[in-house]
């Protein structure tokens, strides 16, 4: 059995768009009602993806702003990030775009493995980011895109074995595709 890989996964977006609810539904399964601003949390888990063993670090961030420095502890040994907004918040979007350009620049990089996660997908009357935006968004950072609702445990674990492959991709592990075989 090859040796579990530790992977350090930051969890950032905009205050109150769900990255600890997603975090914790992903660790522990279950759904945080109450609202406690976060400081900064961190969460161990182990997970499977395609036979391998990753023991992850999750560093659930305080809220950002479009103003906020970018605390460098997040971009030090990192090794994928998982960028929220919520879907029923323009502002939350607008500000998960500054908080990917600001991430480039301490990183260095023109890209890094990135999940862009649409979350809230459940409150369908307040949606104001379509599905498509997001997607739209992520395609132009060469990241993945998901949209989840942690209240709902839509995708949580999804979420985070995406940018375990998304990492691994990073890394030239990505797992074989499928090959196509055609008859002439």
């Amino acid at each position: 059995m090859p040796q579990p890989k530790y992977r350090k996964i930051a969890v950032l977006g905009y205050r109150s768009v769900g990255k600890s609810s997603l975090t914790i539904q992903f660790v522990e399964g279950q759904f945080v009602d109450s609202y406690d601003p976060t400081i900064e949390n961190t969460f161990n888990k182990m997970v499977n993806v395609n036979g391998q063993d990753f023991n992850l670090q999750l560093v659930d961030t305080a809220g950002q702003d479009e103003y906020s420095i970018f605390p460098q502890s997040h971009s030090m040994d990192i090794h994928g990030y998982v960028l929220v907004y919520s879907v029923t918040s323009m502002k939350s979007f607008e500000v998960v775009q500054v908080l990917h350009d600001k991430l480039l620049d301490m990183v260095g990089k023109i890209q890094v493995p990135t999940v862009l996660v649409g979350n809230k997908k459940d409150l369908h009357m307040e949606r104001v980011i379509k599905p498509e935006e997001g997607k739209k968004l992520a395609d132009s950072w060469g990241a993945a895109f998901m949209e989840s609702s942690a209240k709902e445990n839509e995708t949580a674990v999804e979420v985070f074995k995406r940018i375990i492959l998304e990492m691994e991709k990073a890394d030239g592990n990505a797992p074989p595709e499928e090959k196509k075989c055609t008859v002439m």
